[in-house]
């Protein structure tokens, strides 16, 4: 057997400038990864980094063609293992670019086997989420006019920005225009251990069901003060990076938030998620602001999960590629009709 590979950089607009406690994007950069067999299947993934985890499109672009030529010499998209862990010595850093082939793969295997991903992994399309919808920091009344939209178009579970001098306004005004909503804030790193438990002190009135990331990774005797502390449930994400913080921050928080982006790839999200469950923590799967080039891979762990917040593409004015069915933010994997991850470039589409 053979593969042909190939990759590309795309920058996707977003339909709002997208606002978090470290600063504001207009636009998401990612590289989409094609895999190609000799029967003409072809499986698509995309990486898209963040630098806050000291990755760019130009990183990833840079150590693709060592990735890629792990996976041309291997040459058999099913030793998934065997190509994860030579990747994995090729370039130890970079996990948006490891994860783009990583998805790329899992795609093609699934496709050269004619069904879904779920499918492969003997997961039940029945035991599905729905994902939050992102309201992103911005002036109080942009963030209640955004909420407004969001009911308007059936979303049900949202997760707001804070991490600023008005959150306990900016939760407010959420709650006056969705009092019936599941509804959780992210705080991205940006308060400190005593401000956090007094924040969320005042925060339960609103009926919240977790509290994201409320002091920096760098910080773990802050984190454990706040958890220890906390009136409500506290998920880590920035402490929350690959399979090995999985024990370091389990009695430091409630739920473990992976990120595909974060830990290099659909195996080791999935040891991420097993490890979280052993460990007794709920497990989250969050995502950057993704086309479904890689959030239908990720839609495919929902079965797993307790809390999907895979919104990227609800949150681009223009996706190139379709994904798993969301109406209403629904993951529909039992409502996906094609094989792999269900993704599919517009270019590719006759």
């Amino acid at each position: 057997m053979s593969l042909e590979t190939a990759f590309e950089r795309r920058s996707l607009p977003l339909e709002y400038p997208f606002g978090i406690a470290r600063g504001t994007t207009t636009e998401s950069e990612a590289v989409f990864v094609r895999i190609e067999d000799d029967e003409g299947r072809v499986g698509i993934g995309a990486g898209t980094p963040s630098a806050h985890y000291g990755e760019t499109t130009a990183t990833v672009a840079a150590v693709l063609p060592d990735l890629l030529a792990v996976v041309e010499d291997v040459g058999d998209p099913h030793q998934l293992e065997r190509i994860e862990r030579r990747m994995r010595e090729t370039v130890r850093k970079n996990p948006a670019a490891r994860t783009a082939v990583s998805i790329a793969l899992h795609d093609l295997v699934a496709k050269r086997l004619e069904i879904p991903l779920y499918r492969y992994w003997g997961l039940d399309p029945g035991e599905t989420l729905e994902t939050s919808y992102t309201i992103g920091l911005d002036d109080t009344a942009t963030m209640r006019e955004k909420t407004e939209t969001a009911i308007e178009r059936g979303y049900t579970t949202l997760k707001v920005k804070l991490g600023t001098d008005r959150d306990l306004e900016i939760v407010e005004t959420i709650r006056s225009v969705a009092p019936d909503v599941r509804l959780f804030v992210d705080a991205n790193e940006a308060w400190t251990p005593r401000e956090a438990v007094a924040k969320i002190e005042r925060l339960v009135d609103y009926d919240l069901a977790f509290v994201e990331q409320p002091v920096p990774a760098e910080n773990p005797e802050g984190l454990q003060f706040v958890y220890e502390r906390s009136a409500l449930p506290i998920a880590a994400d920035e402490s929350c990076v690959t399979l090995a913080d999985i024990p370091q921050i389990a009695d430091r928080c409630d739920i473990a938030n992976l990120k595909l982006m974060k830990c290099g790839g659909l195996l080791e999200a999935k040891r991420m998620i097993h490890a979280a469950r052993a460990h007794g923590l709920e497990v989250m799967c969050g995502c950057m602001t993704e086309s479904n080039a890689s959030i239908a891979a990720a839609c495919h762990l929902a079965p797993l999960l307790d809390y999907a917040d895979l919104d990227g593409p609800l949150l681009l004015a223009d996706d190139p590629a379709d994904g798993v069915p969301m109406p209403d933010g629904r993951i529909d994997l039992a409502g996906l009709e094609r094989p792999g991850t269900g993704a599919v470039l517009e270019s590719d589409v006759d």
